[in-house]
């Protein structure tokens, strides 16, 4: 588990032609566990509040490539500046494609899943009606523990 100073609370969003996965609901809980659990995050109300993930279902036409397909996927995962080094993004990317493709039941989603790995700027991860600098958050994750323990 890594420490609340290399810890995010990323926001995920999943889009998908409606229909690609029969459980959206339990699509969304798992990728924010999938995503809590590469990044090592301390498992506290924090991070467990406010790791969260959207699966926005779209007309099968809103979606195209050159040749018109549109049975692809595209996870955009949001983090704060710097949370995840390069093994993480790595691990990120393929453990929600893996994801990706058995909730759909479509073991040929893996080579049509994109995911986007997005950093907010310093002072730009609103949370709790404020825009928090990296400093800020891990303070208060440092707090949370410290009250977990007492």
């Amino acid at each position: 588990m890594t420490s609340p100073g290399d810890a995010t609370m990323p926001m995920i969003d999943i889009y998908a032609a409606a229909g690609t996965f029969p459980d959206t609901a339990k699509l969304a809980q798992d990728a924010a566990t999938t995503v809590m659990t590469v990044e090592g995050v301390p498992n506290i109300p924090m991070f467990r509040k406010n790791t969260a993930a959207f699966v926005h279902e779209l007309p099968a036409a809103g979606i195209a490539n050159v040749d018109g397909d549109h049975d692809y996927v595209r996870v955009q995962v949001l983090t704060n500046s710097g949370a995840l080094d390069r093994d993480k993004q790595i691990a990120v990317v393929r453990e929600l494609t893996e994801l990706i493709a058995a909730a759909a039941g479509n073991a040929a989603l893996k080579d049509r899943t994109w995911v986007l790995l997005t950093e907010a700027p310093e002072g730009g991860w609103g949370l709790w009606g404020h825009a928090h600098l990296n400093a800020e958050l891990v303070t208060a994750a440092r707090a949370e523990i410290a009250k977990l323990q007492a």
